[in-house]
Order: structure tokens, then sequence, then C-alpha cells
């Protein structure tokens, strides 16, 4: 028997530390926390200072019970959980559940998960961090006692089924009003005059700015071609030339929100897989004779720091890929964000002598990608700076039309070499590409090329990525790194929220619920007052604020508001709007009602008359279209309909007849299994996927679509993934990765 017991989280993670831990040290995973508040019942006591009742959840007695049989022989127990207020809380929770006194079991942490990292840790263990505990002991209740008294008010003035979260519905908030912006945004129409000239045959563009010394403003064609009008036989000359040198920084080494805002940018991940794939980096991945090895640093952090150790290998690591002149004499330090937790390290790997390429066989395609980005960042960050050339030319026409050129000329990549960061929309993307001018010198007379008329709309704000509302809920002060990735994860499963082209749009009830807790409980989606309790969980995690206060200021108003909405709220109220349509088949007026799937119109004069129909974003009745389709239950013909999940066939007899179908799609390709056809699907969720049309004796299916071209090893149709959408042979037993 062994006489220490490590735990932690994860079999990933035991099988790392295990590997630097001598025979005297048994590693076991407690598979996450192993207790929580009852499923069926609030478990907060709210008239006894709010204690919690915690349970041992189902799944885990085996593993407690396991655990216990582990530390027969008076083996010393060392927690080994993540250094963030989650891990604290399991290290604590474990220690109950094994009925340990907490101050004697021996808590360590570490940043990354390597021998030396391990030997220092053991070397000074400390006891549970209580206040920690606290702090995310409050968060749990808190959230809690908001879900638990919210939700049943949404059942009863909405919808059963629906729930209410904390942070969730501020996250929400944002995004409806976002909707609204965008709906209100009324286009503004201008024109831009470009001459086109050349110096000594090279060609350059210079843009109308000035006119009489007035700033331009072209509102109209009319305007343009007045201009363009103007100007005909005008020549040009060069009034004035600027010259100067711009430097530009790196980026900062990658935060939790950065690295999840630069991953759905560059590599079009979620937010949630994001956390999933950095989390398999850290914990550790098997490389051949090494073993299971961890790659990067904790991934839940908002500190721009970087060790002296880590400084010193990534300048070497400069020095000998790039050259001397990409490195810096001293190391760059970033501006720290208010309420970072400064102790930790910003994300970075673990390991400079383990480039991305050199382990790429060991990886999955997804955890290389992320590996490879965080290794660039980290480099980049610490590389010398862009230095560019700037020109700006002034160009004269017929005295009153000035014209601006400008260029750019890369003089030094610095850390362009290695990373350089995107932007949130393609049109804010900084051009890296050198952009030139002829030698222009004052009194030049370029040639006349052309005019060039161009028409402008001014465009309304973008919904939200992924990664933009994480930037937003950070800038906030709302949630922190570990909260980020479930609270966008759970609006969406929640139905409040639904991707569309990669960018979040609110569903009908997202909408409304979150126009009745706006109304009835602003406090709750306040983003001032949701940042401010995120201030008071940091107050109480440093020891200065206790949590049950914090909790009691919060609870009683709450409580108080929500016995007398349940009262005043009535539901028609909230789901049901009038609408100026009549029913066709019984002449009463029809409302616009909220439903599983949205709005819908549906008889006043219901259950009478049970007449419904979709309805368009407008409020406009949607009539369904007939298809050649025949119901074979009754014979009517079937009708495209629109659900939660896109379009469907309803029989035009309903309600009298419910029976529907799924629209299939033809790819054109042949199963390679059964020679079927592969028809493109969807799952519960709505995700689309592409899968054999005889399953299911067949269970054939593809995520990408399918190619109609063969792997040249296996026979399975090609699918194009990524940005640089290289044909790929998705077929796992296949060697065949990459057709050229």
């Amino acid at each position: 028997m062994a006489k220490n017991l490590v735990i932690v989280e994860s079999p990933a993670k035991a099988k790392t530390i295990g590997r630097f831990l001598g025979k005297d040290y048994l590693v076991r995973a407690s598979m996450g926390h192993v207790r929580d508040l009852p499923k069926s019942k609030m478990g907060v006591d709210v008239e006894h200072n709010f204690e919690p009742t915690y349970l041992i959840s189902k799944d885990k007695t085996k593993t407690i019970k396991d655990l216990k049989e582990k530390m027969k022989g008076n083996a010393e127990v060392w927690m080994a959980t993540d250094e963030d207020r989650e891990g604290e809380a399991i290290a604590w929770h474990l220690a109950e559940a094994l009925k340990l006194d907490s101050k004697q079991v021996k808590r360590i942490v570490f940043h990354e998960i390597t021998k030396t990292a391990i030997e220092k840790a053991l070397e000074s263990p400390r006891t549970i961090n209580m206040p920690l505990v606290d702090a995310q002991q409050a968060r749990r209740v808190l959230d809690r006692l908001v879900g638990y008294e919210l939700s049943p008010l949404l059942w009863k003035k909405v919808r059963y089924g629906l729930s209410a979260g904390r942070v969730q519905s501020v996250a929400v908030r944002l995004i409806v009003e976002r909707e609204r912006e965008i709906e209100a945004f009324q286009k503004e129409e201008s024109w831009s005059v470009t001459a086109h000239l050349s110096k000594d045959t090279e060609e350059f563009a210079a843009i109308l700015t000035k006119i009489k010394g007035e700033k331009v403003s072209l509102k109209v064609e009319q305007n343009a071609k007045e201009v363009e009008k103007a100007l005909e036989g005008a020549s040009y000359k060069v009034i004035n030339v600027e010259k100067k040198e711009s430097k530009r920084n790196p980026a900062a080494p990658f935060t939790t929100s950065t690295l999840q805002q630069e991953a759905s940018r560059k590599l079009g991940f979620s937010v949630r897989k994001t956390m999933m794939v950095a989390q398999q980096l850290y914990e550790g991945i098997e490389l051949g004779n090494k073993g299971q090895t961890g790659l990067i640093t904790y991934m839940r952090t908002d500190s721009v720091n970087l060790a002296d150790e880590a400084l010193k290998s990534i300048k070497e690591v400069i020095i000998k890929e790039y050259g001397a002149e990409y490195a810096l004499a001293t190391p760059r330090l970033y501006k720290k964000k208010k309420g970072a937790q400064e102790a930790h390290e910003a994300i970075r790997p673990v390991h400079f002598d383990m480039p991305p390429q050199d382990i790429e066989e060991y990886l999955e395609r997804d955890q290389f990608r992320l590996y490879e980005l965080i290794w660039k960042r980290t480099l980049a960050c610490q590389m010398a700076e862009a230095v560019f050339d700037q020109v700006k030319a002034e160009i004269i026409a017929k005295e009153d039309y000035l014209f601006q050129a400008n260029g750019q000329t890369l003089k030094f990549a610095g850390f362009i070499k290695a990373y350089t960061e995107s932007k949130d929309a393609p049109e804010e993307e900084e051009d890296d590409q050198e952009k030139t001018l002829p030698e222009l010198a004052e009194g030049d007379k370029p040639d006349f090329k052309n005019l060039e008329l161009k028409q402008h709309f001014t465009k309304p704000p973008a919904r939200y990525t992924e990664a933009m509302l994480v930037k937003k809920l950070e800038s906030e002060g709302i949630g922190r790194p570990s909260t980020y990735a479930p609270t966008i994860t759970t609006i969406q499963k929640r139905g409040y929220t639904a991707l569309e082209e990669k960018r979040l749009k609110p569903t009908d009830t997202g909408i409304v619920v979150n126009d009745l807790l706006v109304e009835h409980f602003p406090k709750i989606v306040d983003y001032k007052f949701t940042a401010g309790m995120e201030d008071n969980l940091d107050k109480i995690a440093e020891g200065k604020k206790e949590w049950v206060p914090v909790i009691k200021d919060f609870y009683e108003p709450f409580h108080t508001l929500i016995n007398d909405k349940q009262k005043t709220i009535k539901k028609d109220d909230v789901v049901n709007q009038e609408s100026d349509q009549v029913c066709e088949k019984c002449g009463s007026k029809m409302i616009i009602k909220l439903g599983r799937f949205g709005r819908f119109l549906a008889c006043s004069n219901y259950p009478e008359c049970k007449n419904t129909k979709q309805i368009k974003e407008n409020g406009e009745a949607e009539e369904p279209e007939e298809t050649d389709e025949v119901c074979e239950k009754c014979g009517k013909p079937m009708v495209k309909k629109r659900g939660r999940f896109g379009e469907f066939l309803g029989c035009s007899g309903y309600p009298d007849c419910k029976n529907i179908k799924s629209i299939v799609k033809e790819t054109g390709i042949k199963c390679p299994l059964c020679d079927s056809a592969i028809v493109e699907k969807k799952t519960k969720r709505g995700k689309p996927f592409y899968g054999c049309s005889g399953y299911p004796k067949c269970t054939f299916a593809l995520w990408q679509k399918p190619l109609d071209e063969k792997c040249p090893t296996c026979g399975w149709p090609l699918v194009e993934k990524g940005k640089e959408k290289n044909k790929v042979c998705d077929n796992k037993e296949c060697g065949e990765k990459k057709a050229e």
C-alpha cells in the first residue's frame, strides 16, 4: 500500500503526474466534483445562513469507496486539483466526502504539469484555502437561489421547462440588445471618388478628401457625378509628401478570454471546444517514448505574466528559429488587467524544446492547431516590434480638389514573422502585405488614368460571434475565465440563442424571457450589478468579505420581488400579442403566441377553433408551401413547415392529422459501405451532418459535406476541412489524410 495518495480530477492528469512520482505515491482521479446540491430541491436553507446541503453524486459513490480503500494504512492524502476556485472547492468536497480534516489534508498547486513543478509543489504543501472555497460556494448558492426561484416563475408566465441564470441572463440581454440595434439601424448612403494615377508606369490610387478646404461629403450619386464633371481634363500635382517610420508591438500572451477569441477567429472553434482541447493539452498527451506529457500551462487564467524561466527559453527559441535581431534585449512586460490573479501565468507552452512540428504525429488535428496557436503567440509576444515605412502624399487637382494617397512598406517583420492577431470581422483585418507608392516628390505631376466613383452604405453593428461575446463580457466585468464557455454553451442549450452563420441570434423565446427580466427584474440583468457581484466574489476569495452577508443582501429583496411578481405578472401580457390577421376558418382575430419553437399565429377562438399559422419575422402569416408528396396516413398533400431546426414536411390536414417527415436533401454521392445515397440530415439539436439513406441498416455518417471525389486509399468520399479547404479523408482507419 502506497504511503501517499494523490488525488486529481481526471485520469489523464493522474497519468501525467504519475510519471513524476515514485513508488511511494499512488495517483487517483476523482472525475471532477464528487458532491453537489441536490437536483430535486433547492438544497439551501434560507432560514439558517443559507446553509447548503451537499450530496455525494450517485455516479461518484464508487469513486469515493475506491479512494477510501486506497487510504487504508494511514496513507497521507494530497489534493492536487486545479489551482482555481473550482479546484479548491473540489479538494474541500473530497476532504468532506472522505471524512478528512481539511486542515490536515496536504494541498498542492502548480501551473504546469512538469517534474520540476510537481516536486516543488510537494516541498511546500498548504492547507485548503477556505476563502477560495467560500467564493465558489457563494457563486453556487447564488446561482441556485436565482435558478430555483426565478425558473418556476418563467414556467408559469412564459412556458414550462424554461430556466434562468444570473450570468446567462445578462449574456442573453447583450445579444437581444444587439439584435434590436440591427433592426433599428437606418443605412446611410455615401460616395467616394478615387483618382487612379501613375508615375513612371507605376500605378497608384488617391482618394478625394477635401473640396475647397472642406471635408468631402458626397451623399448621393449626383454629388459624385458633379465632381466627376468638374474634374474633366484636370491635371494632378503632388503638393506634399510625408514619410515616417511606424512601429507595431505584438499582442500579449494568451489569457483564457483571448485564447477563446483567437481560436474562434483563426480556427473556427467554439469557446467550449477551445477549453476542451486546451484541457487535453494541459493534462497531458501520450508522446511516444516521452510518455504522457503536459504541453501547456493552466488554461483558466486572466494573467499576462510569464515566468522568468519561460522568458529565457522563449528568447533562446527566437534566436535559434529567427535570428538574434528578432529577440529582445530585455523581456516585454504587459499591463495587467484589473483584478487579474497575478500569481498565475499566461497560457504558454511548457516545453520549449517541443515545437509543434516535432510532435504533430502524436496530436489530433485540433490539438495540434491549438498548440501551434499558443506556441506562435507566446514567441511573438517576446519578439521585436514590426517596423513600417509609411508615406502620405497630398495631390491637388484644379486647385480646389485635394486627394490623398497612402502607402506602407514593411521594413522589418519583427513579430509578424511568427504571428499576428486576428480581428473580429474580416473588414477590420489589418493588411500586413506591402502597400507601396511610387517615389513621389513635391511638384510631381502624375499621369491621370481614370476616376472611379463608388457607392458605400453604412453597416449595422454585427451580431456577436462567441469570441466577440466573450470579449464584451470580459470588458463589462461579467463572469470570470472559468465561466465564459459554460455561459455561452448554456444559453444555446436552453434555446435562448441560436448560431446563424457562426453568429449568435436571439430566439423568440430568448427575446420574450429577456424582456420579462428587463421589465420586472432589472437588477438581475443589470451589467453593473452583475459585475459588482463578481467583485464581491473576488473579495470573498481574498478573505476581505464573508459570503453569507453578500448572499443575504441579494436574496432578501430578490425573494420579496419574486413573490410580488408571481401575483402581478399576467401570462397573456408576456407571451401573447395582438395581430391584424383574421382566422379564415371562423373569422375570429388571430393572436401571436409563443410556442416551443418560437412565435406563431393562433385563433383567439381556441379551443373551439384550433387554426394556427407560421409567422414571418415581420409578424405576417407565412402560408405553407404545398409539395408533390402525399401524406401516407390520410392522403392529403404534405406542406413545407418551419420548426426550431429548419424546414420539415407536415400534413396539410393538421390538426386532424399530425404526420410529419423530414425533408431529404440529396448530395448526389453514394455511400462507400452500401452504395445507397448519402443525404443531408440534422441532429436533435439541429446540427447538420451527412449520412446514409439506408440507416439504420447502414450507419455511415460524416460531419462535413462529402465531395464527388474518392480517397485513393480507402474509397471513402473526401471532405473539405479548414479555412484552406484541404481535401481530407475522414475515415479514421485510413492512413490517407490529405489529397494533393
